[in-house]
């Protein structure tokens, strides 16, 4: 719910870090070649967006709707392992970005994982 300008899902640690992520993929997408700005650079910045968006939309809901939206969010980490991998392939990025990229999307994927798991334990609960 909405505290003043403020909502809950705000409080999510797996939110903030989300967005923490989303900032990395802003920065290291801008030394992408131009050709890719309709391709991969686009595709990458949906991805990360997507893990923040949903796991945003699906709060507040019911603990299965929340589920079902950490779902979408756990693919969408999937979606950017993948895309870092093609950045890496491609020498757009060096192994150490690409290793960073993974340990943040590691990281993300852990702690959604558990607040599926404990939602999953709490079925009742809103």
């Amino acid at each position: 719910m909405e505290e003043g300008s403020h909502f809950s899902f705000e409080n999510l640690q797996v939110y903030q870090k989300s967005l923490d992520f989303v900032d990395l993929v802003y920065e290291i997408t801008k030394e992408f070649p131009k050709a890719e700005l309709y391709n991969l650079t686009s595709q990458f910045k949906r991805a990360a967006v997507s893990i923040a968006l949903n796991l945003a939309e699906g709060a507040g809901d019911s603990n299965a709707q929340f589920s079902r939206f950490l779902q979408i969010s756990l693919d969408s980490v999937k979606e950017c392992v993948v895309c870092s991998t093609i950045a890496k392939r491609q020498r757009y990025i060096a192994e150490e970005k690409d290793l960073k990229l993974r340990t943040k999307l590691a990281e993300l994927s852990k702690m959604i994982s558990s607040l599926k798991k404990y939602l999953k334990g709490n079925p009742n609960t809103k």
